[in-house]
């Protein structure tokens, strides 16, 4: 996938993850589409190393919605646990 189909991707899981998830977050729409690029690169990798599997196959599989949406989720979970501490 190109570049804007990975911020594309990451935008939409880390909303699709803070949905799931609801609650305050101190951060914004930028957090929200970092986290979400990071989550899809984490699950993909999780998915390769625990299934051994290729879950980042293209924009449009479902094996990789899913994978990026998991991974935006663990993310989106370590980066409470680390902000909320700092408050």
């Amino acid at each position: 996938m190109s570049i804007i189909g990975w911020i594309v991707l990451g935008l939409l899981a880390g909303i699709i993850a803070k949905a799931i998830m609801p609650g305050r977050d101190p951060g914004g729409c930028v957090m929200t589409i970092l986290i979400g690029i990071a989550g899809a690169l984490l699950g993909g990798w999780l998915g390769k190393v625990i299934f051994h599997v290729e879950s980042i196959d293209g924009f449009f599989q479902l094996s990789t919605w899913i994978a990026a949406i998991v991974g935006a989720l663990i993310l989106l979970v370590v980066y409470r646990l680390v902000a909320g501490r700092r408050t």
